[in-house]
């Protein structure tokens, strides 16, 4: 099956990571569901897609309502027949604040986004992969550094990231039955909308602040298409790329 003929879900797909993946994947040829809560920016990135617009739909979706994310996939179906690759990439954060101090909206907002929401997807790739012919398929989730390693002030995030790595394990051992391979990309420092404060410092385990690299995220589309080109009989389970200079080996 040549990527013409493949199907991508990406989730995030209008802005970020998200967006330079969903490109990465209709300049290769992909037919792709662009997923995200606001329809505008989903819109852009199809356009931005150039020739390669008309093989992209956009479905605005909350990942964290099921009945949204069940549409998303009856929809991809309903246009394209099958799914190939899941895209795991939606995400968010809580502010900045120390563990004591958040609410408990603050916590579930980012557990509703960054798990359950994961998982909804996961589950519904699974029943799609399990009954298309031909059967199986790829899911990459994007995990983070934060699944190895925590920031300061950042426990919703961290937590949920660490629980990522549990989900993408669990989907690799119950996909193997139905031909579904199942990765993680842990990313650190793409430059993003959401990693834009690192350019003038972000807060350090040592309590203070710098300035930390970033990388084009270029290098993270190509390297999550890289992940999905392979072969359902070879799976990348964890991969992570970052800005070679960000302190994260080591001490910092």
């Amino acid at each position: 099956m040549g990527t013409e003929d493949k199907v991508a879900v990406v989730t995030g797909a209008g802005t970020g990571i998200g967006k330079a993946v969903a490109l990465a994947f209709l300049q290769d040829g992909y037919r792709v569901a662009l997923a995200g809560r606001r329809k505008e920016p989903l819109e852009q990135t199809a356009r931005e897609a150039g020739a390669g617009a008309g093989r992209a739909i956009v479905v605005p979706t909350d990942v964290g309502k099921a009945p949204e994310v069940r549409a998303l996939f009856a929809r991809t179906e309903e246009a394209f027949g099958r799914l190939d690759v899941l895209f795991n990439n939606a995400g968010t954060g809580a502010p900045p604040l120390p563990l004591e101090d958040l609410t408990v909206e603050q916590w579930q907002a980012v557990v509703d986004v960054n798990l359950t929401g994961m998982f909804l997807c996961m589950q519904e790739a699974f029943r799609l992969m399990k009954r298309q012919t031909p059967r199986g398929g790829r899911i990459i989730n994007n995990g983070s550094i934060s699944a190895h390693a925590p920031r300061p002030n950042s426990a919703p995030y961290t937590a949920t990231k660490h629980a990522v790595t549990g989900l993408t394990k669990c989907g690799s051992l119950d996909g193997r039955k139905y031909d579904i391979a199942c990765g993680q990309i842990d990313i650190g420092n793409a430059a993003s909308e959401m990693t834009a404060r690192m350019a003038t410092g972000v807060a350090q385990a040592d309590g203070s602040t710098r300035p930390e690299p970033r990388m084009d995220l270029a290098h993270v589309a190509s390297a999550v298409l890289y992940m999905a080109s392979l072969p359902l009989d070879a799976n990348v389970q964890f991969m992570t790329v970052m800005a070679t200079k960000m302190p994260f080996v080591g001490r910092g």
